[in-house]
């Protein structure tokens, strides 16, 4: 591409920041998206100033894993700055972890034969402006729900793959790991990885080595666009922290500890600082 805005340019960068380490085979799914995708994700909420649902929260054993959460609170907080109202859609636990601190609509979990209802009513209830998956489990092929060890979670699962099907406005998803909603439009990408993949798809699509950075990929654009360092306010290690003490797990080591799928909390800072060199706002 010869002929880059300033903002492919800068989403080209982004896009190679957030595969880099390629812990999960993220580099190889990358080529299979038209480039500028987190532009076009970050596009989407620019002007958003009603309702933008937030899913989130991936079962790990009987809780939820630390990476999505600690995104979804950053993405959450840079919204409601700009002027738009973000909703967390969760189910239990992680819905009642963090409904004293966030908006929050609960899911229910293991509820498959009312999945449908449930997200027309939430649909109705919102008019949404704009849906965002971060890290939420992907309904595979035969309408379940595997982890990335190939477990069937669908009892510990609530749907928000309905939400993304039956909106009415546009639809953004991030995913590190093939098993994730929206990966269902890079469904040929990913077959080959050794998980059982996810046909649930989206509008943008984000793939990054962990779906919290996918959502600082996002805030990136917000920040340049309004002229405001929102990257620097995010806290990853106190997110993360937060969320830990809430009962959150680590995804690879379904361990409590201030981690994300088996990475210190300074790999996240440090991704951080390479968004923030990227857009300008740190030398």
């Amino acid at each position: 591409m010869t002929d880059q805005t300033p903002d492919l340019a800068l989403s080209l960068k982004i896009e190679d920041i957030l595969v880099a380490r390629d812990l999960r085979g993220m580099k190889s799914v990358q080529p299979c998206l038209v480039p500028g995708y987190c532009m076009r994700a970050a596009q989407i909420l620019r002007k958003c100033r009603g309702h933008v649902l937030i899913g989130t929260g991936f079962p790990v054993v009987e809780t939820f894993e630390t990476d999505g959460p600690v995104g979804t609170i950053a993405l959450y907080n840079a919204l409601e700055k700009l002027g738009a109202t973000p909703v967390i859609v969760c189910g239990r636990p992680l819905s009642e972890a963090l409904a004293s601190n966030y908006r929050v609509h609960e899911i229910r979990v293991g509820d498959h034969d009312h999945r449908e209802q449930e997200a027309i009513e939430a649909l109705d209830k919102y008019a949404p402006q704009a849906i965002v998956s971060i890290e939420r489990p992907g309904q595979a092929a035969d309408g379940s729900y595997y982890n990335m060890r190939g477990e069937n979670i669908s009892a510990r699962t609530a749907c928000f793959d309905t939400f993304m099907n039956l909106s009415h406005c546009p639809t953004i998803a991030v995913g590190d790991g093939g098993n994730e909603i929206g990966m269902g439009k890079v469904i040929r990408a990913i077959r080959d990885l050794n998980i059982v993949p996810a046909v649930t798809g989206c509008d943008e699509l984000i793939v990054s080595d962990v779906s919290n950075w996918g959502a600082y990929a996002i805030i990136s654009f917000l920040s340049v666009w309004h002229g405001s360092d929102l990257l620097d306010e995010i806290d990853p290690p106190g997110i993360l922290k937060y969320i830990s003490e809430l009962g959150g797990l680590d995804g690879v080591t379904r361990i409590n500890r201030l981690t994300e799928d088996g990475l210190s909390p300074s790999e996240g800072e440090s991704v951080l600082q390479e968004l923030r060199e990227a857009c300008g706002f740190a030398g």
